[in-house]
């Protein structure tokens, strides 16, 4: 049996799980036509301006890790950001991270998992402190949110609207073009740069952070939980390597409860606080995050 943090009111807290999920074919339906003109904008800058050189600027000026914040703090403050990728919700993303937590507590999930449901998406905190320019921003949030792909090889026709793809200026270039691109065969996905976002700044951040005791299938989940090119549509085999069985493994296990969990059901953070802490604080520790 998982163990977990003990809850102030565990009968209500149960009462508050959440409705059942709806049918899987009701999510990650992509607008077509007039309908899609945010989502698809979206990802036509992404698309456009997630090359290589884009990423290697942006991991130098984001990656200096000098801004200390509490991750619950974090998770409050995600309570400001809609994730305009997201065809599927409208709500804040602290909502989704809570639903996903919650979904992972209803199937007694180790607790680990739940944390990592709760806080997936915590990198998106970088709008915070991003820039227009960057897609960091509210407003611009190309290089923060929606599905990951590698940046230095071809873009496979898996990713979402894959007409948007010759928009890359990569894909004009010989070194970038060809199906293994800038890697070699079987290199493993530990060693390819994927499109900045939310999944890698969380990833870095937690891998520099000396307090952080999640375990390896977490860290992966983390890294890889948008990249559905390849987690959910079979893409960049020739890239994978011994491990990435594992990481795909472990990756579905938290996407079941990531993209199925999400509901209009509203929490309230101060209620639901009590019980999150102390479960932050087993696996990451009492002191600040560098972010």
């Amino acid at each position: 049996m998982p163990q977990y943090c003990e809850t102030p009111n565990p009968t209500e807290w149960d009462e508050r799980m959440g409705p059942a999920s709806k049918d899987h074919t009701d999510f990650r339906r992509y607008p077509r036509g007039d309908a899609a003109s945010g989502v698809r904008e979206h990802y036509r800058k992404m698309r456009s301006r997630q090359t290589v050189a884009y990423n290697q600027r942006v991991r130098e000026k984001y990656l200096d890790f000098k801004r200390p914040m509490g991750m619950w703090e974090v998770i409050e403050k995600l309570n400001q950001l809609v994730d305009v990728s997201d065809p599927d919700v409208s709500l804040p993303n602290a909502q989704h991270g809570v639903q996903s937590a919650a979904a992972v507590r209803r199937d007694q999930g180790p607790d680990w998992l739940e944390l990592v449901a709760l806080i997936h998406d915590a990198g998106k905190i970088l709008f915070l402190w991003g820039c227009e320019d960057d897609g960091t921003s509210p407003a611009e949030q190309w290089g923060i949110v929606g599905d990951t792909f590698v940046v230095g090889c071809r873009l496979p026709d898996t990713c979402v609207y894959p007409e948007l793809n010759p928009l890359n200026p990569d894909m004009e270039d010989e070194r970038y073009s060809t199906v293994l691109g800038c890697y070699q065969p079987g290199c493993g996905l530990d060693r390819v740069t994927l499109s900045w976002g939310h999944d890698e700044y969380l990833y870095q951040v937690l891998s520099h952070h000396r307090g952080n005791r999640l375990p390896e299938q977490a860290m992966a989940q983390i890294r890889y939980h948008s990249f559905y090119p390849w987690h959910r549509e079979g893409s960049y085999r020739e890239l994978m390597g011994p491990k990435d069985g594992e990481y795909l493994e472990w990756v579905h296990q938290l996407n079941t409860y990531d993209l199925y969990s999400k509901s209009d059901e509203v929490y309230d953070l101060n209620e639901v606080e009590p019980y999150y802490t102390p479960l932050i604080e087993r696996y990451l520790g009492n002191e600040p995050i560098l972010w």
